[in-house]
């Protein structure tokens, strides 16, 4: 067990390895281990950047890596060797691999050469005198990343409320869109609470809405239809019963759905074969046609390979900010991050849904597909949109493109 650490100091980078190469220069060779002379005393060494929750790099992605090293307890002399190392060996290039101290602080620059989904290990190894030591890193490789989009659970009807002035949830949903034609939308359209029959009819304003939607210029929105896949109210879902109900869909509203949003999603092994099954079907009826699980957690794996996108976090906006795939869902960095959403709500200010886009957005949670609401459970997908809908736009537009400002909460 380490117990002497040394003074975390900041210095930038660029700083510390022009220092590290002066000190190489004056007979300290960076990149030989070694030929330094070993300080005395008990030795430490700490990674201080990354940190644990920046450890996803992205396919060719870099790192700069920072470790101090400490000497009884305080600041090694300049020049301490410390040498980096990365297993497997092919995983990642380093520069310098062994550079000398400047104040207490290492730095070198580490580089992945591994394809997503890969995993390796960055070590970090100091020697005095007394003894040594030694720190790991894990680091994890994912595609690299898309740009945000929004996941809408667009579920209240699409005709106008009642009342003077009430407008359907869809109407707010297009004038959205239109504000901000780059940020690419997928609306879950739910008209029949998922489950259709024979005698199951069309909802010609949602047909309307749809239409409007998805002609709003310079944009590829996309609407999904919503299917349970768990309980109705007569009992237990049989695939036949789901199955109907996606090909009702189809003949219902033939050329307006992109694909099915299969709710209520298993999330263990033993109920994979039900929605392969499912899987199976949708893409014989159309190859091109979207399917979205909501498991709402991380499933087993296996659920990846009979989606095209897993929603794999549903719930409010406190508990999201515990959520980490590491160190047993891993898997998610083989896929590209459109291939994952969450939909969060009760995140109760504008701030609130700033911070949880900024959450969703780093590339330890790898995901695409988000919607934030204010609204609480019960009310959060059937309900109006988010108060801060505009708001919430204008941030994933601004993070897409850096050159643009985030509008003001």
């Amino acid at each position: 067990m380490k117990t002497m650490h040394a003074p975390r100091t900041t210095l930038p980078l660029t700083l510390l390895l022009a220092l590290t190469a002066a000190l190489s220069g004056c007979g300290g060779a960076a990149d030989e281990p070694g030929t330094a002379t070993p300080p005395s005393g008990p030795i430490s060494v700490d990674f201080t950047r990354p940190t644990v929750e920046k450890n996803v790099l992205d396919v060719g992605g870099s790192a700069d890596v920072y470790a101090s090293v400490g000497i009884n307890g305080s600041t090694a002399p300049d020049g301490t060797i410390v040498t980096f190392a990365v297993s497997p060996a092919s995983a990642a290039t380093l520069a310098p691999v062994a550079p000398t101290s400047v104040s207490g602080l290492v730095a070198t620059t580490l580089r992945s050469s591994l394809l997503a989904g890969s995993s390796f290990e960055l070590r970090a190894s100091a020697t005095s005198s007394a003894n040594s030591d030694s720190e790991t890193l894990n680091f994890h490789v994912r595609p690299a990343p898309g740009k945000l989009q929004l996941l809408v659970p667009a579920y209240s009807a699409a005709s106008s409320g009642a009342g003077a002035g009430t407008a359907s949830p869809w109407t707010t949903l297009t004038s959205g869109a239109a504000s901000y034609p780059d940020v690419k939308i997928t609306a879950i359209a739910n008209p029949h609470n998922g489950i259709l029959t024979a005698t199951t009819a069309a909802d010609s304003s949602l047909t309307t809405a749809i239409d409007t939607f998805k002609a709003v210029a310079n944009t590829s929105n996309q609407v999904m239809a919503y299917v349970a896949t768990a309980a109705g109210s007569s009992g237990a879902l049989s695939v036949t019963d789901v199955k109907a109900s996606i090909d009702r869909y189809l003949a219902l509203y033939p050329g307006k759905f992109d694909g099915f949003f299969l709710d209520t999603m298993a999330t263990g092994s033993d109920r994979l074969a039900f929605f392969t099954d499912l899987y199976n079907h949708i893409k014989g009826r159309n190859a091109n046609l979207i399917v979205i699980g909501n498991p709402g957690t991380y499933p087993d794996p296996a659920y990846a390979n009979v989606t095209d996108v897993l929603v794999t976090y549903a719930g409010n906006a406190a508990a999201y900010q515990g959520i980490n795939p590491q160190p047993l869902n891993t898997w998610v960095y083989k896929r590209p991050n459109s291939a994952q959403a969450m939909l969060v709500h009760s995140a109760s200010t504008c701030t609130a849904m700033k911070n949880t886009l900024a959450m969703a957005r780093q590339p330890r949670m790898n995901t695409g597909l988000v919607y934030i609401t204010d609204l609480t459970l019960g009310a959060s997908w059937a309900g109006p949109l988010a108060t801060y809908w505009t708001q919430m736009l204008g941030t994933v537009d601004a993070l897409n493109n850096p050159g643009r400002s985030e509008p003001a909460c």
